[in-house]
């Protein structure tokens, strides 16, 4: 939408651009206006109050989700603003599916929190096992993400350790959420986690960065973390998957 763009010019910092250009170099630098995350979620919050009153522009954020792809990165994040503020589980749900495939660097795809779906535990979990299941590299990370954000904790199940074990990925901001979710599931449920380190049943790079994480973690005692750095697996001994 030609307003939304207008105003994501306006909210532009120059400086923050170039600085935010060398962390998502996947992404064409043209397409990056320069807008602070917090300075976005602010512009959302205001969009998404003045839609509760105002048809018009409600119609606007109803015109703008459906505009995809994007042709600006902020555009794409404040999309992914706009479906976190959706208060309906089957409306987010559906919405996510059909931003996911759009969504092509790892910062648009971890600042997604959608608050609707914990309302649905049951659901929200069948859904993010399709999500893992995708070909597309974002959806897959997007899934190990929420899993390891909603159901690290109260509803952790040991099942969900092997759903993520089984992913195997040439992708490198793949391996890497899977290292990161393992790393947490270590701080938080260690003798669950540890087998899966201890057997080698994840892929070589992966293991080894899992155990970089974890060493790095202040939840992980002293004593953990010498026995993690044991486990580490050199290269020349390593099968690459």
């Amino acid at each position: 939408m030609k307003e939304i763009e207008e105003n994501l010019w306006k909210l532009q910092d120059k400086k923050y651009r170039e600085f935010h250009r060398k962390l998502i170099p996947n992404v064409d630098p043209e397409t990056i206006i320069g807008v602070r995350t917090p300075v976005l979620r602010t512009y959302a919050k205001q969009l998404l109050k003045k839609a509760a009153n105002d048809p018009e522009v409600s119609g606007m954020l109803g015109e703008f989700l459906w505009e995809l792809p994007h042709r600006y990165y902020e555009e794409n994040n404040l999309h992914g603003m706009l479906l976190e503020g959706m208060p309906n589980f089957d409306a987010c749900a559906w919405a996510l599916d059909e931003f996911l495939p759009y969504v092509d660097n790892w910062a648009t795809c971890d600042l997604l929190r959608p608050k609707a779906l914990v309302m649905k535990p049951c659901e929200f979990r069948a859904k993010i096992l399709g999500w893992m299941c995708s070909d597309h590299p974002y959806t897959v990370r997007f899934g190990i993400e929420m899993l390891m954000t909603y159901f690290l904790d109260d509803w952790f199940q040991e099942d969900y350790l092997n759903w993520v074990a089984q992913i195997r990925s040439e992708e490198y901001y793949v391996n890497m959420m899977i290292a990161w979710f393992f790393a947490t599931a270590l701080a938080k449920h260690y003798e669950a986690a540890l087998p899966y380190i201890e057997n080698h049943n994840l892929a070589v790079w992966t293991h080894n960065k899992t155990i970089q994480k974890a060493v790095e973690s202040y939840r992980i005692t002293p004593e953990q973390k010498t026995y993690l750095k044991t486990l580490k697996i050199k290269a020349s001994k390593g099968k690459k998957n």
